[in-house]
């Protein structure tokens, strides 16, 4: 399946690239030869269904599973070869966190800390204490981790990738299961960390948290990439479309064909009909078209450009719907 956008630059720009990654299990091909390009700095959204090799890519990039075939380079060193010079350097949330539920928040990172062969000693709880600043659980510091909601448990999660200095962040599906608040809270905290300068890849399958989250996405379909590039970029794929509401179907329609806009179709709406039209390559702007279909005795009640959602695009790539809960 085709459908690719790539523009990032090579190199240095970029905080992961893989060449032809393959995973197979047996017989079963879980990750199909992807060539993945995360620019550094970037809030990097893999997308895809439940299914479709994220975790699994996830798990290769990180050294947790070995690769069947291709290469993997991981903020310009190549993995698994310089696994213990990278992970020091990245931080990671992968199928959720885990944590003693009768310990503190603040007792769980400094036990998983001291697990850390490369964390120093002397500064343990001064890191701990700015990870959980970081990440706004000073208040629940010393309250026992069965007492924290899953939001809370999903920023302490990412408390623990931060206790050290990290250039790239992994966070496979630190949403799920989280309600609307607890969404926003890693949200806002995904955001902040790339205005750090933290580049960021977070792996979905929700929707709309990628569009609000993200400013690069790669589209994974049964173990394929189908799609990468900006959010704009993946949106500009698809066509742009005039949406009008108005009781003069009949004429909107005549006026927006004369203009070369169509095919357009109208669908009724109660008293008005909603008629809709691609812009196709014509380069008409929103207030020349209102003037036309004014000119020509349309009377207009509501009017707007509608851009390609990503949703559509995604549903085109991969024949599968997405979750979109906001």
């Amino acid at each position: 399946m085709t459908g690719t956008v790539t523009t990032a630059s090579q190199g240095d720009g970029l905080a992961i690239e893989t060449r032809g990654l393959t995973k197979k299990f047996g017989s079963q091909t879980a990750v199909n030869g992807i060539d993945l390009m995360v620019p550094r700095g970037s809030v990097f959204g893999f997308l895809g269904p439940n299914g479709s090799g994220k975790t699994t890519s996830i798990r290769m990039l990180l050294g947790l599973t070995q690769a069947t075939s291709g290469t993997i380079s991981v903020l310009g060193q190549p993995m698994p070869a310089r696994l213990r010079e990278v992970l020091p350097r990245v931080g990671a949330l992968v199928e959720g966190p885990a944590f003693y539920p009768f310990l503190s928040g603040a007792a769980n990172l400094r036990r998983l800390d001291t697990a850390d062969r490369f964390a120093p000693r002397g500064t343990r709880r001064a890191r701990v204490q700015g990870a959980l600043e970081r990440v706004g659980l000073s208040h629940a510091a010393d309250k026992k981790v069965h007492a924290y909601s899953l939001g809370m448990k999903q920023r302490l999660g990412i408390a623990n990738a931060l206790i050290l200095p990290r250039e790239l962040l992994v966070l496979d599906e630190p949403t799920n299961g989280l309600d609307p608040q607890g969404m926003r809270e890693v949200r806002s905290l995904v955001r902040s960390l790339a205005a750090e300068g933290t580049t960021v890849f977070v792996s979905s399958h929700l929707l709309a948290e990628v569009e609000q989250m993200c400013t690069h996405a790669a589209v994974m379909s049964a173990g394929s990439l189908v799609a990468q590039g900006t959010l704009a970029q993946l949106r500009q794929v698809g066509e742009s479309r005039v949406h009008l509401r108005t009781p003069d179907a009949a004429g909107a329609l005549r006026v927006l064909t004369h203009l070369g806009l169509g095919p357009a179709h109208a669908t009724s709406d109660a008293a008005d009909a909603v008629v809709v039209a691609p812009l196709g390559d014509t380069n008409w702007q929103p207030e020349a078209i209102v003037t036309a279909l004014v000119a020509g005795g349309v009377r207009i009640r509501g009017f707007a450009i509608v851009e390609p959602s990503l949703e559509e695009r995604f549903v085109a790539l991969t024949g599968e719907g997405f979750d979109v809960v906001q």
